[in-house]
């Protein structure tokens, strides 16, 4: 099994390190456009090796895409991240350029490949990767809704004062701070709907902190953040190549699915060998139904803005 990281900053060198200790890989291919830099992140994380245990052959290259040849799954981070006061839609310009430059590098020589998308805004470079290259919908995925998901769970144990790993908790719709849906209804603790535990207010609360989850963090960071991207792209790889079946949300193609045509958002899919292999209807209500709604006529309104740039 071999996988590509293209970006080797912040996101891309913690999705890396999580793949090699995860041993998600026999062979680990870092890319960066800058000289020297994929090679240096690519060894100290090869640094690691004996201190974790894990046999993952790590190497770093700069700009030359022949070195990931025979890729199973590529994960694009390149582009600029975020600044605080930034919004995720400010950075299409330079980013669809980037995106699209490296999807079709990646493609010329691993044609087989599936590709997970992480740069931002995701649901617009996540549509723009699918038209750019070609490929069948359930080889381009977006990443973003198991990051939401992430922050969902994280604000609800805060509230709940739990583990964490007792929750389930879905965020669809578009990976952005007005776009994304936290399912407050559908949440459960150890199969108990968290509303059981929890006042209207306090969920308000938590879909409010949800949603401007990584606002709030380049706020505090002055940057984007990296752990949790980082992680969630690691665990979006592994249900690929582990063919693992599991149910996460993710920024796909969708064709008549929960409403809506030719647009890429957000929604509960399942991941395998072959990339997204299904998408679960969760039967919204009217109201999740018209947030959706709303939803996609802002990542439109981005397809948009992406149409005039290339």
């Amino acid at each position: 099994m071999k996988v590509t990281v293209v970006g080797a900053g912040a996101v891309g060198a913690t999705c890396a390190d999580n793949i090699a200790r995860k041993e998600l890989a026999d062979e680990l291919v870092l890319v960066d456009i800058k000289e020297g830099f994929a090679e240096g992140k690519a060894l100290d994380i090869t640094q690691t090796a004996s201190l974790l245990g894990f046999d993952t052959t790590v190497t770093g290259v700069t700009n030359d895409y022949s070195k990931t040849a025979g890729s199973d799954v590529c994960v694009i981070t390149s582009g600029i991240p975020r600044k605080p006061g930034m919004t995720r839609e400010e950075l299409i310009g330079t980013n669809a350029k980037i995106v699209e430059t490296v999807a079709k590098n990646l493609l010329e020589h691993s044609p087989n490949t599936i590709i997970v998308v992480i740069s931002n805004p995701m649901d617009t470079m996540t549509y723009l990767a699918l038209k750019a290259t070609g490929l069948p919908k359930n080889r381009i995925i977006g990443m973003g809704g198991i990051l939401d998901s992430a922050r969902f769970k994280c604000y609800l144990q805060k509230e709940l004062n739990c583990s964490p790993n007792d929750l389930h908790a879905t965020v669809i719709g578009g990976h952005g701070d007005t776009t994304m849906i936290p399912l407050t209804r559908l949440a459960t603790l150890a199969g108990v709907p968290v509303s059981e535990y929890l006042s209207e207010d306090q969920l308000a609360n938590v879909s409010a902190a949800t949603m401007v989850g990584g606002a709030t963090l380049t706020k505090l960071l002055g940057t984007s953040a990296w752990y949790a991207p980082g992680a969630a792209g690691a665990a979006l790889v592994e249900s690929i190549v582990r063919d693992e079946k599991k149910v996460f949300p993710c920024c796909v193609y969708l064709d008549g699915e929960y409403g809506q045509k030719d647009i890429c958002m957000g929604v509960p899919v399942v991941i395998g060998k072959n990339g997204w292999e299904g998408i679960v209807d969760y039967k919204l209500t009217e109201d999740e139904q018209a947030k959706f709604n709303a939803s996609a006529e802002a990542v439109r309104n981005m397809n948009e803005v992406l149409n005039t740039l290339v």
